[in-house]
């Protein structure tokens, strides 16, 4: 078992630690304070090639990976966490359940444009009355000819208002006893005629990263954009939030690491009694934990990650992953401003913003709570 990473993944991770460090962290309390959408560093990870890391080279990605994502997307969340939820969500959400599910001419619409970057990805399953129950969505889906005519709701939509082309969840099926049976998924381009994007959320954390209801009044879909087949949307929502959880620990993995640099470099340069802080006992074992939690969720991450660039079964995995990670996470911005003390609390110090974005983590892409769901149906039956 290797726990080195490839030279062709060191290359990634240098590259994005290059960009972080230049570019993007010196931007983020500035995208923070003023709910920047990141559009313009957005483009430049399309330039590198990070928004095609799931789309293969047949269509203008690169096709390296789950691990290479992850490799990159930590060391953009260490920067921003805005800005790597835009990336994870166009990468995990969007990409690759067209990779995954679309046919052919949706393959060549759309993946090589996604992957330059010359459109952006957004996700919508959430509505107003179905969150952690998924399946109980109610924005309907009639057929008129060629086209599918939708309405409904769908809320907390990650770049909902930037994104160009959306994945879209809805019932197909008006029956609501069959439930996840009745849903099916669309491709939904924000020029078609009734859609529309909601104003963003104002957000306690990850302010710079876009988040908005859609609202679908009469929304006209070409029968083409049906994205697998009709009835089986629910199956492609979850196989692709298993992607998305990772992606999610993944930038989870990130602020916790962004935590542990600030604390590191705080508790060195901090003098009380005489002596730095990082002296004391109290506060060596506030890091100790803090680095042990975070390299036992990568490796978590990474498991997952493989398990899915395999084909291999990794919803159960994916799920441990965000829940380690996000709950470590949490952990680790906490301790990280209880080191720096009461100028921790204020926003001279960047440990206040990874407090407030780090927050997210245990809620989208499925809360805390159902990550123990899908682990412990898991192991009900019959899993290790």
């Amino acid at each position: 078992m290797d726990f080195e990473l490839s030279e062709d993944l060191r290359m990634i991770q240098a590259t994005a630690r290059k960009l972080a460090d230049e570019e993007i962290a010196p931007r983020a309390a500035q995208v923070d304070e003023h709910k920047i959408f990141p559009m313009e560093t957005m483009k430049k990870l399309a330039e590198l090639g990070f928004l095609g890391f799931l789309v293969p080279e047949k269509y203008g990605g690169s096709g390296l990976g789950n691990l290479a994502l992850v490799t990159a997307l930590e060391e953009v969340n260490r920067a921003c966490a805005s800005t790597g939820v835009t990336m994870s969500v166009h990468n995990s959400l969007v990409c690759s359940p067209i990779v995954r599910f679309g046919n052919e001419a949706q393959k060549q619409k759309y993946l090589p444009r996604l992957a330059k970057g010359e459109l952006l990805g957004a996700y919508s399953l959430t509505e107003p009355c179905s969150g952690s129950d998924a399946a109980a969505l109610m924005t309907s889906a009639r057929r008129e000819g060629d086209t599918w005519v939708l309405n409904g709701t769908k809320n907390f939509v990650t770049t909902g208002s930037y994104a160009d082309v959306l994945i879209v969840f809805v019932r197909t099926n008006p029956d609501l006893a069959l439930k996840a049976k009745g849903v099916s998924a669309f491709l939904v381009e924000k020029t078609f005629p009734g859609f529309k994007a909601g104003k963003p959320e104002d957000k306690c954390g990850i302010r710079g990263s876009d988040t908005s209801s859609l609202f679908l009044e009469d929304c006209r879909v070409p029968a083409e954009n049906l994205l697998g087949e009709e009835g089986k949307g629910f199956n492609i929502a979850m196989d692709t939030l298993d992607g998305g959880r990772i992606g999610i620990a993944t930038q989870s993995l990130g602020i916790a690491q962004a935590c542990l640099d600030a604390a590191r470099k705080y508790a060195r340069d901090r003098k009380q009694f005489g002596k730095p802080i990082g002296d004391f006992q109290a506060i060596q074992w506030k890091q100790a934990e803090m680095a042990t939690e975070l390299e036992a969720a990568r490796l978590l991450v990474q498991r997952a990650a493989i398990l899915r660039d395999q084909g291999r079964p990794h919803a159960k995995e994916a799920a441990m992953a965000k829940l380690a990670a996000s709950t470590m996470a949490n952990r680790a911005a906490k301790e990280a401003v209880q080191i720096h003390g009461g100028v921790g609390y204020t926003r001279d110090f960047p440990v206040e913003r990874y407090f407030r974005d780090v927050r997210i983590t245990e809620l989208y892409e499925g809360t805390t709570e159902i990550q123990h769901l899908v682990i412990a149906r898991h192991l009900l039956k019959g899993g290790k």
